[in-house]
């Protein structure tokens, strides 16, 4: 076979790689996070329009209605489809790693750079937008429950959802790419695990408002366990650099094998 002849055929099965099996995609990323952004406004216009309207009494029959109907909904949906999340991501595992092909790992490194963008995402909706949101609340409304329309939708809905995205980045790591199924990254350990831990922070925050610092004071020792465990976030900039690191490996050694 000439070499031309050796080349064209090399060119063709890459071509045919590509189409078949695409390493970047993004088209699933997009519109996951349309989907997360287009419910958060919805969730949005909903308190804009109840939390006046239905949700300064808890006692009142339209607070049962409007916003603890949410509550008793939000909690077990959550805790079922992060369960159920993780366990089809193990379900599905990649039993021998060393099966994975250059292509298939690339592929798959990129695919937890997509979930880690929708983490980045869903945490600035919950660990910023609604968490700075509910202190404007609770320094214009009196509480007379702990369970606020701002607590239903940041502590108990936006928060669970987050942490359910973590499992997937976490997961899908440990369970697809050669690299993360070896041992368990420290840095991936406290990016996904740091900011779910803002969960039973919670738990400190209401006693505390209840039975000892009731002003909404951003910078009171209270509030102290959200920053700290809220920039454990950071720890991203370390998986990233694994991803890359392991990005370079392939390029570097492998390139070729990514193109057959």
């Amino acid at each position: 076979m000439s070499l031309a002849t050796d080349t064209a055929a090399r060119t063709d099965r890459g071509a045919a790689a590509v189409g078949d099996d695409v390493i970047v995609d993004l088209k699933p990323m997009w519109i996951g996070l349309a989907v997360l952004n287009v419910f958060y406004l919805i969730v949005r216009v909903y308190e804009q329009i109840y939390g006046w309207r239905a949700g300064l009494d808890s006692f009142a029959p339209e607070f049962q209605t409007y916003w603890l109907s949410i509550l008793w909904t939000e909690i077990p949906l959550e805790l079922v489809s992060g369960i159920a999340l993780a366990g089809y991501l193990w379900k599905t595992r990649i039993r021998d790693m060393s099966t994975v092909t250059p292509r298939q790992e690339m592929r798959a490194i990129v695919d937890n750079a997509k979930w880690l963008t929708a983490y980045a995402v869903a945490i600035y909706w919950g660990a910023s937008f609604f968490t700075e949101q509910d202190g404007t609340w609770h320094m214009t409304v009196i509480r007379d429950t702990d369970f606020t329309p701002s607590h239903i939708i940041e502590f108990y809905m936006s928060y669970p959802i987050y942490s359910i995205i973590a499992v997937g980045c976490f997961f899908h790591a440990k369970t697809r790419i050669p690299y993360f199924s070896k041992g368990y990254s420290l840095a991936y350990l406290i990016v996904a695990i740091g900011p779910f831990m803002i969960i039973p922070n919670v738990g400190l925050n209401e006693w505390g408002h209840t039975f000892w610092f009731m002003e909404e004071l951003f910078v009171a020792p209270l509030h102290w366990g959200f920053v700290f465990f809220g920039w454990m976030a950071l720890g991203v900039f370390g998986v990233v650099l694994q991803l890359l690191l392991n990005i370079h490996r392939l390029l570097g050694k492998e390139g070729v094998a990514l193109l057959t």
